[in-house]
Formats: structure tokens, C-alpha cells, sequence
């Protein structure tokens, strides 16, 4: 049985999207409603900035379909803090504030800083350990170099499977090593970590964060890697999230639309994108004749 195939951005609350992945004229308010209308998931990047409030999670709520997936990330305030272990009951706090979401809500992913190394294992096992991971998936992505050594890399890994927490994949790849380009993230204040990738799969599902290269056609071999990849992971009946990340924004649902239609082609079992029924309806609009009026 095949797995179920999330894909998205890292936001949705970007202007430079309209006239092209939105529609025309369209007001911030309601970006959340197209964004839904198109992609089946989103990388909660907000809230890794700010709580969010209880009518920002009940308006999120009212708009995000039954079958779409909100995976935040834990607020920086207790993930980049220091140790983690003491901010655990502020952190399962802010997890209990999206109990409106109910089935909307994804993994919870706990994105930790170059800081935070593996010399301090301990506090993240016992953060581990002290999570209701039963009621709240959490996914962990590590940016400390020393966790991608072997050794330590070995005992992360170990340490995620045994408890069913997930390892965040995240791909710098493209934007670091596509030949004869320059680095896209110049001047940029948010600049991805170059560290190595590790597709090491530790629970029942897998979060990807793929950080594409502007130039399209650059992407072609890190997909051509990645297809195969993710069919395999779904055809194991893993639960896959696929985030697709573009120094230039306005790229990234591109980058996610042309993996979901390369999976589709080698026969994954995924239904029509919601984007492309979008695109066909109103296409079939488009083309219907006009009828002449009676005045």
C-alpha cells in the first residue's frame, strides 16, 4: 500500500506569488485559501518565528481542508535557547494551541542551531523522551557538522528510530554545488547550512526540505537522485513531506509541482494535484464559447 505524498513551500504569505502561482489582484488575506486551493501542505516557517494566538490558529483552522498538512516548526525561542530540556513544558504548550488544527496538523519539526552539538545528546534524549510523541509526530533536524561524523550520525539515528522521531532531510546540494553557478543565497540574511545529506529514514514518516537552485534545469540531477528515492519510501507505505525552498521564493512552487508530476510518471499512486485540476477547470472555463447576450 502506498504511503500518502504531502508537498509545498515553507510559506504562503508571499505577494510576489500573485499574478502567477495566485491569482491576479489578489489581497493577503487571502493567500492561505489559494494556497490551499493548490498544494497539500506547508512548512509552518511562521511559527518558528512567533507564537501564534488562538484566533490565528482557529482562522487557520476554518480555511485548511480536512486533507492538507500544517507541519510547524518549534518557536526559536525554545529551540535556540540552549539546552532543550528545560523549555519542555513551554514546548508541549505551544503544541496543545494547535489542537484546533486537528488532523491538519503534521509533524512538529524541532530545527536546531549550529550550537547544538552532539555534546549535548543528553538533553536531547531526555527532550526526546519527554515529548508525547503518541499525540504530536515530531521530526528533528540537526546543523551541528559533528552529527553528520559517522559515529555520532550512527548513534542520532539510532537514538530517532528507537524512539520513532523523524530525521529532517534537508538538501543544500543544489545551491552549493551546480557547476560553473555562483552560490544563489548571496547577500542573502538567511543562508542554508552547507552540510551533507544523510536520507536516513528513522520513523514511520520522513520530512524532506529541498533547497533547489533558481535555475531550473540545474535541479534535473538532484531530482533525477530524489524520485526514485521518495517512489520507494511511499511504496513502503511511509507518510513523505516533501518542501521545496528557492533562494528566489517565487520559484519554489514550481520545484515542488515538477517532482509531485516526475513521481506521478513513474507510476506512484497519487491523485491529480489539487494546482493542476485548478489550471484544468479553468482552462475548460476559458474555452467554453461565450453566450450571446439576448439584450
Amino acid at each position: 500500500m502506498s504511503g500518502p505524498y504531502y508537498t509545498g513551500c515553507a510559506v504562503w504569505a508571499f505577494k510576489p506569488w500573485v499574478g502567477g502561482f495566485y491569482p491576479s489582484g489578489s489581497q493577503s488575506k487571502d493567500f492561505l485559501q489559494h494556497y490551499c486551493d493548490r498544494l497539500t501542505a506547508v512548512e509552518g516557517n511562521t511559527t518558528f518565528y512567533a507564537l501564534p494566538g488562538a484566533d490565528t490558529v482557529g482562522r487557520w483552522a476554518a480555511v485548511m481542508p480536512n486533507d492538507f498538512r500544517f507541519c510547524p516548526k518549534l518557536p526559536k525561542f525554545f529551540s535556540h535557547q540552549g539546552p532543550l530540556l528545560p523549555r519542555l513544558p513551554a514546548a508541549i504548550a505551544f503544541a496543545e494551541s494547535l489542537l484546533p488544527l486537528g488532523q491538519r496538523l503534521g509533524p512538529i519539526m524541532v530545527q536546531l542551531p549550529p550550537s547544538y552539538g552532539p555534546t549535548r545528546a543528553r538533553d536531547l534524549t531526555q527532550f526526546l523522551n519527554g515529548w508525547p510523541r503518541h499525540h504530536w509526530p515530531l521530526a528533528v533536524e540537526v546543523r551541528h557538522s559533528d552529527w553528520f561524523k559517522p559515529s555520532q550520525a550512527q548513534h542520532l539515528n539510532q537514538l530517532l528510530q528507537t524512539l520513532g522521531v523523524g530525521r529532517v532531510l534537508l538538501d543544500t546540494r543544489p545551491v552549493y554545488e551546480t557547476p560553473g553557478a555562483a552560490d544563489p543565497q548571496m547577500g542573502s540574511e538567511r543562508r542554508k547550512p552547507r552540510l551533507p545529506l544523510h536520507p536516513v529514514i528513522t520513523a514511520p514518516f520522513t520530512i524532506v526540505r529541498y533547497i533547489g537552485h533558481p535555475h531550473l534545469p540545474s535541479n534535473r540531477p538532484y531530482w533525477e537522485a530524489w524520485i526514485p528515492r521518495l517512489r520507494h519510501w511511499l511504496d513502503q507505505g511511509r507518510e513523505v513531506y516533501f518542501f521545496a525552498h528557492c533562494p528566489e521564493e517565487i520559484n519554489s512552487p514550481d520545484m515542488a509541482r515538477q517532482v509531485y508530476h516526475q513521481l506521478q510518471q513513474t507510476g506512484a499512486n497519487l491523485p491529480p494535484l489539487k494546482w493542476d485540476q485548478l489550471a484544468a477547470s479553468r482552462k475548460e472555463l476559458t474555452d467554453q464559447p461565450q453566450q450571446l447576450s439576448l439584450l
